[in-house]
């Protein structure tokens, strides 16, 4: 029985990185419980689509090649286009119509292949991302990147942010972080708050701020002793498991030695948190009415403002 009673969200979530296909690339990809394959036509654009070609089966991902702007199957040479139409079959002087793959919606930006993904392939996309104004300004650092596997939901770890309290016994934080705002409007969330930290001049103070852009993207903004954004996605895999990929960018010191040595030792720090998190996210269940302390972070406002991505509904007191 699953630990979670959920099926996938809907919305916008990271398959790749735009240099992992080359034009003419293919990559076999599994997400959403779904194999997948994203190739790259020789124009550059990136195509997401189901996998098995709808003949006999044959996986294209595994020893499918691009052509001429199709995507050849290996097993007989059927050939699809972008949309997922059938081309050519090229032993037939007719062509099967009713031969389509599923095609997801594909956007290359802010260093990221997002594609949609809802449960109703006729839903288009609902909202966009939008650009990130620090990514590619000369201000910034390139990405520090990181991936991990875990055994969990996108909710379970995207709820964290709505728990500050965790930080005090989970990483060792000094205090517990002060909730100033919560607040969602449609498919994006914002949650500003302030943190403590002890140095060695002292205490100071310093902000992280959570903006959610739908239930698989998220920006997080640190200032205070060091301005960094993590562009955190995180991308379910199949009903128990996601992949999260943290992005990392720095506000550029005037010595680029300095930031690289700034950029890293915080991405250590980050790093060092999801392994600490990871066993708890592998270990727990949810609890569709937790018995919550008066002092917790926004975590049922959290929740409802989540549900909204199951197209199929949420069950009965989850």
């Amino acid at each position: 029985m699953s630990r979670f009673p959920f099926p996938h969200p809907y919305g916008w979530f990271q398959v790749a990185y735009p240099d992992e296909l080359e034009p003419g690339g293919v990559k076999a990809l599994r997400f959403w419980s779904t194999d997948l394959v994203l190739w790259r036509d020789e124009a550059g654009e990136y195509h997401l689509q189901d996998a098995f070609c709808p003949h006999l089966g044959a996986h294209l991902g595994v020893g499918g090649h691009v052509q001429d702007g199709a995507i050849t199957c290996p097993f007989h040479g059927w050939r699809f286009d972008g949309s997922g139409s059938c081309l050519e079959i090229p032993y037939s002087e007719k062509i099967n119509r009713k031969a389509r793959l599923r095609t997801y919606p594909v956007v290359n930006r802010n260093g990221f292949i997002l594609a949609w993904r809802h449960p109703d392939e006729t839903v288009a996309p609902m909202w966009e991302v939008d650009e990130i104004a620090e990514h590619g300004d000369d201000g910034w650092s390139s990405y520090y990147t990181s991936e991990y596997v875990i055994r969990t939901i996108p909710q379970e770890m995207m709820e964290n942010s709505a728990d500050p309290a965790h930080f005090l016994f989970v990483h060792g934080t000094e205090t517990v972080a002060e909730v100033e705002e919560y607040n969602t409007d449609g498919p994006c969330s914002v949650m500003l708050s302030k943190q403590s930290y002890v140095t060695p001049r002292g205490t100071t103070w310093g902000r992280i701020d959570v903006y959610n852009f739908g239930p698989g993207y998220s920006k997080v903004w640190f200032s205070g002793i060091v301005d960094a954004i993590n562009i955190a996605t995180t991308t379910p895999i199949d009903d128990e498991s996601c992949v999260v990929r943290f992005n990392f960018m720095v506000r550029k010191f005037e010595d680029e030695r300095m930031t690289s040595t700034v950029a890293e030792a915080f991405v250590k720090e980050i790093n060092k948190q999801i392994v600490e998190d990871k066993p708890i996210w592998e270990n727990k269940t949810f609890l569709p009415v937790p018995a919550l302390a008066d002092t917790d972070g926004p975590i049922l406002k959290f929740r409802k403002w989540y549900a909204q991505f199951y197209a199929e509904g949420v069950p009965a007191g989850a």
